[in-house]
């Protein structure tokens, strides 16, 4: 008798579960882990979910919210609650939205909400420590939807963070249990949208590179794709962003390489892009270099460019420039017959930036596609403050997008994308890639998604904790370009531990990024976010290194 009271016990427990019949007066809460730009008047703070399949629930109240600082609330504009509808019957999928209620693709709503998608229900403006976001919103049979927007004033600085978290919620008049379907109370982050779509009438922007000068102006490179996000070969130019208040303001956006209607093609087949960015450590000045598509169509020059070494054949590899700290810069200087072997199809730069080695040698990290169209990653560096530039070896094959680093004097890292995909490899040299050995951490210690990543060294004599560090960012993920994360190790990339990680943004974007060195407390990163095509943050280093 009492093993049948047992078992009935259970499969009404199992009922319960199954039917969501518990979830009736629960609010499903998600907090995700996305950058707050300070340029838009709305960001997703909270994403809410109530289940009211069963028709009991009529009325949602409102919640009440707790921000963790007392000095948080005067760089806070406004807080918002939104209501976002309901799901389709068919779908059965128990997501926190039904659409993204902004678009990081969408240039008439990617700085506030779409109101397509919403329907405004409250706001509070200035808020205290404690706010309740109150509505009488009648609830549709079946899922519903509500999200919390947060917008911060304009001037707060980036290295600002804060917690909030939901203290209680109420429909009916009843209190409702609180359910997160992820971390809680997580630490939010402020950025800025440093290139949107549609800005400057530009269809997209890509590929980052960023520098901090030697006058601490931080310079700041990247494809500017007019037509489309498309690779190579279209209408791309390289822009350059410039900032002399370490990210506060930046700029109007300069084009510092473009080939328009060179030869009478139209710009669509005068592409230049993917580029990387370079100071000059002795002399100050500022080198970027992109890839040059002369003709070949409009299709991909990934595969159109050939062997040879004439613009009409294969593509070019050119620098640009500047003298004055990043204001004006040079007409292009085409390097191709400096470097590229003609077997090889296609010579272009790793993405991202370059590095002056501790004497005095510029190096710039490299890509080719050999004869049997496999591609190479290696480097290319000069002697002489960018008059003349080398390639030896590569550093191994099937490898792409680079970077470099000198984790000791003479010895350079060089960490590649790999089409093997699910690792970063890793390799070192130490006679400017005449010899590589292969590094202990390639191919385990950094999952990837098979992307562009960022290596950035920090001296122990440049930075607040007075020790060395080799920084690393990219999508923290082996299959998907989501989880931009940066990583830190205190043995030359022997370890990364999970310590030393942090979470910027989880949702997906296209996944590129580039880390500079801003002050010696602060570093700063750009990657192509959930939010924004290009993203700008500024971190401390001490929440890096935690200890």
């Amino acid at each position: 008798m009492k093993n049948t009271k047992f078992i009935t016990l259970c499969f009404a427990l199992l009922f319960f579960i199954k039917n969501d019949v518990w979830a009736q007066d629960t609010l499903f809460i998600e907090e995700p882990q996305i950058p707050i730009l300070t340029d838009c008047s709305d960001n997703v703070l909270y994403r809410l979910r109530i289940d009211n399949s069963s028709g009991n629930i009529r009325i949602f109240n409102g919640i009440t919210i707790l921000l963790n600082k007392a000095e948080i609330r005067k760089k806070i504009k406004s807080i918002k609650l939104y209501y976002a509808g309901t799901e389709a019957l068919q779908n059965g999928k128990k997501q926190m939205a039904p659409v993204n209620y902004m678009s990081g693709h969408n240039a008439k709503n990617n700085r506030k909400s779409n109101s397509s998608y919403s329907v405004f229900l409250t706001e509070i403006k200035h808020p205290d420590t404690k706010i309740s976001l109150l509505c009488d919103k009648k609830l549709y049979p079946g899922i519903n939807y509500f999200w919390v927007s947060i917008e911060v004033k304009k001037n707060t600085p980036l290295e600002t963070t804060f917690k909030t978290s939901i203290q209680n919620a109420y429909a009916d008049e009843k209190e409702l249990t609180l359910s997160y379907t992820g971390e809680k109370n997580r630490v939010r982050r402020l950025a800025f949208g440093l290139r949107h779509t549609g800005d400057d009438g530009s269809a997209a922007f890509r590929i980052p590179g960023l520098v901090t000068s030697l006058n601490g102006t931080l310079l700041s490179v990247y494809d500017i794709r007019h037509n489309n996000s498309a690779d190579l070969q279209e209408y791309v130019e390289i822009g350059l962003s410039r900032s002399v208040n370490g990210g506060k303001t930046w700029e109007k956006m300069r084009t510092v390489l473009s080939f328009a209607n060179e030869g009478g093609l139209p710009p669509a087949q005068n592409g230049v892009g993917d580029p990387s960015i370079l100071v000059d450590e002795k002399t100050g000045h500022i080198w970027v270099i992109a890839a040059w598509t002369h003709g070949m169509g409009n299709s991909r020059a990934w595969w159109s460019s050939h062997d040879g070494m004439n613009k009409e054949r294969t593509a070019q590899l050119v620098l640009t420039k500047s003298e004055d700290d990043g204001k004006s810069w040079s007409k292009p200087i085409n390097i191709t017959e400096q470097v590229k072997h003609p077997s090889w199809k296609f010579l272009l730069q790793g993405p991202g930036c370059g590095i002056t080695m501790k004497d005095g040698t510029l190096v710039f990290p490299i890509q080719f596609i050999d004869s049997v169209h496999l591609p190479h990653a290696g480097i290319m560096y000069s002697k002489d403050h960018g008059q003349n530039w080398t390639i030896h070896q590569p550093a191994r094959s099937n490898t792409t997008e680079a970077q470099v680093a000198e984790i000791s004097p003479g010895i350079l890292m060089l960490n590649m994308r790999d089409n093997r995909g699910g690792s970063r490899a890793v390799a070192i040299t130490s006679d400017l890639g005449k010899t590589w050995t292969e590094h202990s951490s390639s191919r385990k210690a950094l999952p990837e998604p098979v992307c562009m990543a960022s290596l950035l060294q920090v001296d122990a004599d440049k930075n607040i904790t007075g020790r060395d560090i080799l920084l690393f960012s990219n999508p923290d993920d082996t299959k998907n370009r989501k989880r931009i994360t940066i990583k830190a190790s205190l043995d030359k990339g022997l370890t990364w531990p999970k310590k030393y990680h942090l979470l910027l943004d989880e949702e997906e974007g296209w996944g590129y990024s580039c880390l500079t060195l801003i002050d010696n407390e602060h570093i700063g990163i750009i990657y192509e976010g959930s939010r924004a095509h290009l993203v700008f943050q500024k971190i401390k280093i001490t929440d890096i290194i935690t200890e």
